[in-house]
């Protein structure tokens, strides 16, 4: 089971496969070397599209933070940079007798690619005779998930832990799920919860995912200046506010400047990521402001909102993740920006139509709507960086999601493409897709544009 608080991570940005990850798994392996000790030096290496865009990412600064013992989810993101600065200068990990010298250490291997995804990532350990003594291989792939290369073989084999009590593997399980127990989406994802957490902790943690999303919006919407990073992008959604908010007792306003305040939300999460705030995964960090943003709308511009219901729509849009991480994957590095922008649409479209009222069938409805209309899109950041053409898609993205719930809210749920079908077509698209337009930098945008 893929639980909605694996899917909504709080951490910082700018990337969670190439940020909450490396970060991750650099806390693990500094684990590991605390309880065997002996270690008298360490390096680190990444692989693939982590190598390709890691710097403009800050991979780098990530794996330098986990290794000192810092979690994505509890680290102040104005510390992020003096810490990595600090041990670059003494190569103090804080473990007795170990050196860490990030020049010479920590390795960015532009030729290789480890075998189980693009996302690779070496950890060594050596003694004082400098002797191998610990080899530990993580992938980073999608959302922040970490697996080592056992748990990914493990997956790939369909080894699974203790199944929930209304396990779904597909669309139509879940639809035939709620036909034959007559619960809706947003209560079966919350019974399979229910196995691991008890009422009051799913409760208090959604609440917490919901604040998060909504503090990065706001401090989106206070910020100003460049994002950092070298492409002289400046920020927009402080402006834009000001604008929205200076016409709002006109009497001449257009009706799609709803548009503008679900793009300003978006936009204003997306900044926060590219200078590395804190944000939530949804289901990735590129994908960040998409849910906040359709999130948001729901709350300020939809009739009969309530803390319950900002829980449905989470719980809705888990299992709508949950369900395309299972079957194709949430990884820009694996399948293009289909698989992050197009699952965040595909999860904010069911939210929002839960929210509203819809239907098990409308819910599957807005959320194939959504990722149909992602299908092929490449993931081509320019200069590695997640701003360029990150940012608007989001702003798009939400958008779209929120027209997939309309359109699926005015018919009966029956449609023509389903949900699975249309999730097994943007996992066979991103397999066929170049790996110059998945996440390296190397093709589309990332080579047209200039990045000075």
């Amino acid at each position: 089971m893929i639980s909605t608080f694996d899917l909504f991570k709080i951490g910082i940005g700018p990337s969670s496969s190439h940020t909450v990850g490396p970060m991750i798994a650099g806390r693990r392996f500094r684990e590991t070397l605390l309880a065997r000790g002996g270690v008298a030096r360490i390096s680190a290496e990444i692989y693939g599209s982590l190598a390709w865009t890691g710097r403009g990412h800050g991979t780098d600064v990530a794996i330098l933070l986990g290794l000192l013992g810092h979690a994505p989810s509890t680290i102040d993101p104005d510390q992020t940079a003096p810490l990595s600065d600090e041990l670059r200068r003494t190569g103090d990990l804080g473990i007795p007798g170990v050196h860490f010298d990030a020049e010479r250490d920590l390795v960015f291997n532009f030729k290789d690619i480890l075998p189980l995804h693009t996302n690779g990532m070496r950890f060594r350990a050596y003694d004082a005779g400098d002797a191998l003594i610990e080899d530990q291989i993580f992938y980073s792939v999608g959302g922040g998930f970490v697996v080592t290369a056992a748990e990914a073989e493990a997956a790939s084999v369909g080894e699974t832990g203790q199944e929930p009590p209304l396990a779904f593997g597909s669309g139509r399980e879940l639809l035939d799920l709620t036909l034959r127990t007559g619960l809706t989406v947003p209560q079966i994802q919350l019974a399979n919860e229910l196995t691991l957490r008890t009422r009051e902790e799913i409760d208090s943690g959604l609440d917490a995912i919901r604040d998060a999303m909504f503090a990065c919006i706001e401090r989106g919407l206070r910020m100003d200046g460049e994002l950092p990073g070298g492409l002289r992008v400046r920020r927009r959604a402080k402006r834009l506010y000001e604008s929205l908010e200076a016409t709002k007792l006109s009497n001449s306003r257009p009706a799609h400047e709803i548009m503008d305040w679900i793009s300003l939300y978006a936009l204003a999460v997306n900044e926060e990521n590219a200078s590395g705030g804190r944000v939530v995964t949804a289901p990735t960090n590129g994908a960040a402001g998409i849910v906040p943003a359709v999130l948001r709308y729901t709350r300020d511009f939809c009739p009969d909102w309530s803390d319950e219901r900002g829980r449905e729509f989470l719980l809705t849009a888990a299992a709508i993740g949950g369900l395309i991480k299972a079957r194709a994957s949430i990884s820009g590095a694996e399948v293009g920006c289909q698989g992050e922008v197009g699952s965040a649409a595909a999860m904010a479209a069911a939210g929002l139509t839960a929210a509203l009222g819809g239907s098990a069938f409308q819910i599957e409805n807005a959320a194939e709507i959504a990722m149909e209309h992602h299908l092929g899109m490449t993931c081509d950041p320019i200069a590695g960086l997640v701003q360029v053409p990150c940012i608007e898609r989001n702003a798009f993205g939400a958008n779209k999601a929120v027209v997939a719930a309309s359109l699926s809210l005015r018919g009966d749920g029956q449609h023509r493409v389903s949900l699975d079908e249309v999730i097994e077509t943007m996992r066979q698209t991103g397999h066929d897709m170049q790996a110059k337009y998945k996440e390296t930098s190397l093709g589309g945008l990332a080579v047209n544009v200039a990045a000075c």
